[in-house]
């Protein structure tokens, strides 16, 4: 496949830094140590227990960011494209899945007090990560 067109390294390295510094370790490490785990602790209030696909998920999208920084180590257009398209499948994916499923299952199977006590630890993870760095990922987001 011939592909034309100049790829925006610049862009896709701050994506890769998004990605990595804020949806990893801000969006991810909260649901990772805090709302799955709760969810873990009530799986047999869930109809199913669906933290597997999630972090299964969180996985693949570990592997492809890795694969899109490694295509623009290497200036393999078609590794940068290939692996941009696939994180950009799969979060379309899961955020559907937690839009739709995961969340909707937990506000049903944890109770007020259970989800109060999550939302305290969400404000602690929030209050732990730098200001700065928020403040900068949420520019970048809001300029997409």
């Amino acid at each position: 496949m011939e592909l034309s067109g100049k790829i925006n390294s610049v862009f896709f390295r701050q994506a890769i830094d998004f990605i990595r510094n804020y949806a990893d370790k801000f969006h991810h490490a909260k649901e990772e140590d805090i709302l799955f785990v709760e969810l873990n602790k009530n799986h047999k209030r869930l109809p199913c227990n669906p933290i597997e696909q999630m972090l299964h998920e969180h996985t693949l999208g570990r592997q492809l960011v890795k694969g899109l920084e490694d295509g623009l180590g290497k200036n393999n257009k078609e590794d940068i494209i290939k692996n941009a398209r696939g994180y950009a499948d799969l979060l379309k994916e899961h955020i559907m899945k937690e839009d739709n499923i995961l969340y909707p299952m937990a506000d049903e199977a944890l109770g007020a007090k259970i989800q109060s006590e999550i939302l305290k630890k969400f404000k602690i993870v929030e209050k732990k990560y730098d200001s700065k760095l928020l403040k900068k990922y949420h520019s970048f987001a809001r300029n997409l």
